[in-house]
Formats: C-alpha cells, structure tokens, sequence
C-alpha cells in the first residue's frame, strides 16, 4: 500500500479510548477522520499494536494524534505530580509512532493529549491539573468554554492562520508547563496558559491544546456554525504539508 492513493495522502489517526470506563473499546470522535477527509486526506485509525508502527511508518503519509486523558510516566509531569488520570496500553505505541514519523520528518499534527505528547517527547514538562496553575475566569476543562488566542507572529501557525488572535475552544484538564530546546510556544490563551507549540527542528510538527476537529468540518455545537475557518486552516496546511512530502 503507498502513503498517497492517488493525490490523497493516507493519514495515520491514533485512536482514542473510553479510558474512564476501564478502556475495553477504542472510542474516537469522527470528527478528527472528517477533519482529514474535507481537507483532501484519507484517515485510517491505528489501534494499539506494535503492527501499528509498522504499517504507519510504510503506509502512513502523516500521523494525526488524538485527545485522550491517559497517565503517562511520572518523569513527564513537573516535580511534585503524578498524574491521577487511568493508566493505558496506548502510551508506550503512540511514543514509538511520534517518535518514528519525527525522525522520518513526516508531518505530525498533535491535538490536546497529542500536544502534550510532541512537549513531553521534545523534553518539556506537563501538568495533569492546569487549572491549579492558572488565574482568571476561564475554564479549560468544559466543553462550552470558548476563549481568545494570541500566536506569535514568527511561527508556522500565525502564517497558517493568518492573524495572530483566533477564538478557540478549551477542554483540557492537562497542559504544558515548561518549553524545550527544540520547542517553540506558538500561542497562549489571556491566562499564560499555553495553547500551541511546534518543533523549530521538523517541516511540520505541531500541537495545538484546542479541539479544531469539533470545530470543522461539522461543527459540535450548534452555536459553532461558521466559526470554523482557523479549524479548516488547520487541517488543510496539514494535509497540504503531507502532499508536498510525495516523492
């Protein structure tokens, strides 16, 4: 199987899992495949299995990772936390998958839980707790916050977007605490909290803490009609990074 079929790329999805009920089923929402599908790629979901890197690795043209509220290694959260979220078998797959596509520099989008990965990965600390670590009003973890970004001028993501304000949606109980060498902070909300980040090192490597999937193509929330024009750009300069790696 080739990473394209036809001028579409094939893009590797991590899928999701109903971890708060003892992760017996893979449970991922359509909007991330229907994000990849109206922006011109074909997404294929990668459970976790070692056969998944793999196939991702000679099949995959870009790997998509999803949210998730898993616990990772204690070494990974600032000092003083281990995280209180389920443990899970996805961890460990979804490293090595991260970690293969950064060092074939195939495009890596990362959302929620999949910014985090790109931080941890990259050497940067997370906490599983942010609203312990913030003042203000906003709340990061529900799913009818909506709040403003702001997106450093010199980055990948301000030339994507085309501005460097854009109002997102929030619904994380995790964040990045701490940058790395090879990490850019590309955005944070009005409350310092940060909200995107790329590798300064890779063509495309981005994670965004927001949810651009429930956003685009088939908006979530009814009130969100029309609001997903930064969530399309997204997407699109993602697929448009896979595509320009055809050989």
């Amino acid at each position: 199987m080739a990473k394209f079929m036809g001028a579409k790329p094939i893009i590797g999805v991590i899928l999701d899992e109903d971890s708060s009920n003892g992760g017996r089923f893979y449970q991922t929402n359509k909007g991330y495949f229907r994000a990849i599908e109206a922006a011109g790629g074909i997404a294929i979901g990668l459970p976790y299995a070692l056969d998944s890197i793999e196939f991702a690795k000679q099949n995959c043209a870009g790997l998509l990772s999803t949210g998730a509220r898993i616990k990772f290694p204690k070494n990974h959260y600032i000092e003083g936390e281990d995280s209180t979220s389920p443990e899970s078998d996805r961890f460990e797959i979804e490293r090595q998958l991260i970690e293969a596509f950064l060092g074939m520099d195939l495009p890596y989008l990362g959302i929620c839980n999949g910014m985090q990965m790109l931080a941890m990965l990259s050497g940067a600390k997370i906490t599983f707790q942010i609203q312990a670590h913030i003042t203000g009003e906003i709340k990061h973890d529900d799913r009818l916050t909506r709040h403003e970004i702001n997106i450093g001028p010199d980055s990948k993501l301000a030339s994507i977007m085309g501005t460097n304000k854009i109002i997102t949606n929030s619904h994380h109980s995790e964040g990045v605490m701490t940058a790395a060498p090879n990490i850019k902070i590309t955005a944070k909300a009005p409350d310092n909290v940060i909200e995107a980040i790329e590798r300064i090192d890779k063509s495309f490597a981005i994670g965004v803490q927001w949810h651009p999937e429930l956003l685009w193509p088939k908006p979530e929330n009814p009130s969100d009609v029309g609001f997903g024009e930064h969530s399309q750009r997204l997407f699109c300069a993602f697929i448009a990074a896979c595509k320009a790696k055809k050989p």
